[in-house]
């Protein structure tokens, strides 16, 4: 039977074993950063978090935010904080500027229990905190940047962190990684295609042909300007226009239908179209 590449399936077998381990963990942990997509500030926040995590304190890293519209991301900080009662950060690969105070607000919001803990006669231990996310959004990648390492697997697919481990970030806190949290259901398939944009859905999962013209149709509605700028378009904003443009043909002078939706996906993932927030 022919898999329906319309709607976006995933079925990834260690999802539901993840969830159960990090249920299992939390009672180690003083508090939670939950490591969101600047891109997708909904869509790549897992829905049921509240639910997953309980009342243990959490900060909300905007990751990537080099790739976000800076006026919008602003409005968007404001709406997580209301929405989550918690506090939100930003961060991406690149600046080293934001370490400091990340470390500084974990540290903050784990002295609580550590206090608990040593009226109970127990020695102060470093700060625990366990780091959550869907995959692909930079999880491993702010670890690494945190211990100005790469103890941690990291990759531009879907899914590269399987198992948990600890990371010791200074003598004062220590980091728990977790493979990334996907809904086991999809029933926003807005919410999903959009995971597709941004490589936190595997391969597998979804035609590029379909995704790509999603994000268009998405773009186009958005920020028509830039897809108009980057790929010298006319009116005509599409795959065909695009390939046609690129000179990308296959036989008969039609357009490569393909090769020009795997370009669009990578050109948009990697900020060469511009800078988006897409919720």
């Amino acid at each position: 039977m022919k898999k329906d590449k319309t709607h976006i399936h995933w079925y990834p077998g260690h999802i539901a074993k993840a969830e159960r381990k990090l249920k299992e963990q939390l009672s180690l942990v003083d508090a939670v950063i939950e490591v969101i997509d600047a891109r997708l500030p909904l869509s790549s926040s897992y829905e049921n978090i509240t639910g997953l995590l309980g009342q243990k304190p959490r900060l909300i890293l905007l990751n990537k935010s080099d790739l976000t519209d800076k006026n919008e991301l602003k409005v968007w900080i404001n709406v997580l904080e209301k929405k989550n009662n918690a506090s939100v950060m930003v961060s991406d690969a690149k600046n080293s500027k934001d370490l400091n105070l990340i470390v500084k607000k974990l540290e903050e919001l784990s002295e609580p229990r550590i206090q608990e803990i040593m009226k109970k006669g127990l020695l102060r231990r470093p700060a625990r905190v366990m780091v959550v996310g869907m995959p692909n959004v930079g999880k491993s990648s702010i670890i690494n940047k945190l211990t100005k390492s790469s103890k941690t697997k990291t990759g531009a697919k879907a899914g590269v962190t399987r198992q948990q481990q600890w990371v010791r970030i200074n003598p004062k806190l220590d980091l728990l990684d977790t493979p990334g949290i996907i809904p086991m259901r999809q029933d926003n398939q807005e919410a999903a295609m959009k995971l597709t944009f941004v490589n936190s859905v595997s391969e597998n999962a979804y035609s590029n042909e379909i995704a790509a013209n999603a994000l268009i149709e998405l773009l186009s509605k958005k920020y028509p300007n830039q897809l108009k700028l980057y790929y010298q378009l006319d009116d005509d904003i599409s795959i065909d226009s695009i390939a046609l443009k690129r000179n990308w043909i296959v036989a008969g002078g039609n357009p490569d239908i393909e090769r020009t939706s795997v370009y669009v996906l990578r050109d948009f993932r990697e900020g060469k179209i511009g800078k988006f927030i897409l919720d």
